[in-house]
């Protein structure tokens, strides 16, 4: 039984899982719209709603701990001077997913992750 264990583990080991997640996050606050499949999607947005909450208290500390997912200084950057001033007014779902069928290969339901303006 899972109780009390958030999260998905999507096949992967905790370092690769760490690594996509990473890497998706990043491409979402550089692009502001990605597509994927829908459990990474739901996991996406999870800590993505998680970090633009730290980038609206915009302080050193928050920024430090936003560093430590998003690798990229200029998309950590835009996530704290452009992405969170825009979400200012919103309390919470700064993510949205929008499902749009599934993939063609292995049937894998497809989502369109985008950050809600």
């Amino acid at each position: 039984m899972r109780h009390k264990k958030a999260g998905r583990k999507l096949g992967r080991t905790s370092s690769h899982r760490k690594a996509l997640f990473m890497n998706l996050l990043c491409a979402l606050f550089e692009y502001e719209k990605i597509k994927t499949t829908e459990a990474k999607g739901k996991e996406i947005k999870r800590l993505g709603d998680k970090l633009i909450s730290l980038a609206k208290r915009g302080d050193l500390h928050a920024r430090r701990i936003a560093a430590a997912t998003i690798i990229n200084k200029k998309i950590l950057t835009k996530l704290f001077n452009k992405i969170a001033p825009e979400l200012k007014d919103r309390q919470s779902g700064y993510i949205r997913l929008i499902k749009i069928g599934e993939r063609l290969g292995d049937a894998a339901p497809q989502v369109i992750v985008e950050i809600v303006k």
